[in-house]
């Protein structure tokens, strides 16, 4: 039965994903809203619900270690994996404004968890724990991240200085397709994704279970692997389809949501009691999120190629590795 759970899971996954691309790059067409907007709040919170469900849900039954590690692992794996696999694909071509605003405040949301989950360093405590105080303190950073990508939409877009404009080729890429199709698109999709990340948890915990894994391995690599798997093929469809903007946009977001959102929903509603999530895992969420940033910054005029992708994608197994063996 765990064997069918990973297999349909990932079917509709895949399902869904292209349906969710579809559908909000027409709507983001039709509306004139900017492709990156859509990518930081559609698609990802779309596609973190899976990542929303795993962590309240295990918060409430007291496993502390499934929450934190699923975002913490879910942010380290869609920033290395997933940009890495889908600059596989195709490279990624990133805007300044991205580098400047979105991929900073996509740091700077790993730093506060840092500095939140840090109790014992900071103020000498008996226990790390992210309580009620850190998860309101979450929720509002979200509340202004939502102000500024609605800020963005209202803006209308204006050539940067050095930024080449996109090809016309792209944009009739992008089906027009009628409102109704659009939005059954982005809800079918939403749901399949959400029902295909719940079956592929559910059958990677079930065998991970009856292998004898701690909870915090468990949370940091498969439920984290496990609930990413929309980010990931909703990244490569949308770079396929020459979307780069929906597909960056969707990973920043999805981290974004994860830490300012799960997180914070998770920690208001329960203190989560840090046991098997170290520093490493919490560093290496902040190396992640810098490394993206300075593969962008420098090098091949922002854009994450191949060879970047897969240096991405080898720290991530270093870091698998690395975690397997200290345990």
């Amino acid at each position: 039965m765990n064997i069918l759970f990973l297999i349909g899971g990932l079917i509709l996954i895949l399902l869904g994903a292209n349906g969710l691309t579809d559908g909000s790059a027409s709507v983001a067409k039709r509306f004139r809203i900017p492709p990156i907007v859509i990518g930081l709040t559609i698609v990802a919170f779309g596609t973190s619900a899976p990542e929303l469900t795993v962590s309240v849900s295990s918060a409430l039954k007291g496993s502390a270690d499934i929450a934190i590690g699923n975002v913490v692992g879910s942010n380290i794996f869609n920033t290395l994996m997933i940009v890495g696999c889908t600059a596989l694909f195709a490279p990624i071509v990133i805007t300044r404004n991205t580098l400047r605003k979105e991929i900073p405040l996509c740091i700077l949301s790993s730093v506060v968890l840092l500095i939140c989950a840090n109790d014992i360093f900071l103020d000498k405590a008996s226990e790390n724990v992210l309580n009620r105080v850190d998860g309101l303190l979450l929720l509002c950073f979200f509340a202004i991240f939502m102000g500024y990508t609605f800020a963005i939409a209202r803006t209308p877009s204006t050539p940067v200085a050095g930024d080449a404009p996109a090809p016309p080729a792209e944009e009739d890429d992008i089906k027009l397709l009628p409102w109704w199709k659009s939005a059954l698109y982005i809800i079918g999709g939403l749901a399949a994704l959400i029902y295909g990340g719940q079956l592929f948890v559910n059958g990677a915990t079930g065998i991970a279970r009856n292998l004898g894994v701690s909870e915090s391995i468990i949370g940091l690599t498969l439920v984290a692997a496990g609930t990413s798997l929309p980010e990931l093929a909703t990244s490569i469809v949308a770079a396929l389809k020459k979307n780069p903007e929906i597909a960056i946009g969707n990973v920043i977001g999805s981290n974004l949501f994860n830490i300012f959102f799960v997180l914070g929903c998770s920690a208001s509603i329960t203190p989560l009691r840090l046991s098997g999530i170290t520093n490493f895992d919490l560093l290496t969420l902040v190396g992640s999120c810098v490394l993206l940033w300075f593969f962008g910054l420098f090098f091949a005029k922002r854009t994450i190629t191949r060879i970047e992708g897969s240096i991405m994608i080898l720290c991530y197994v270093a870091y698998t590795v690395v975690l397997i063996y200290n345990t």
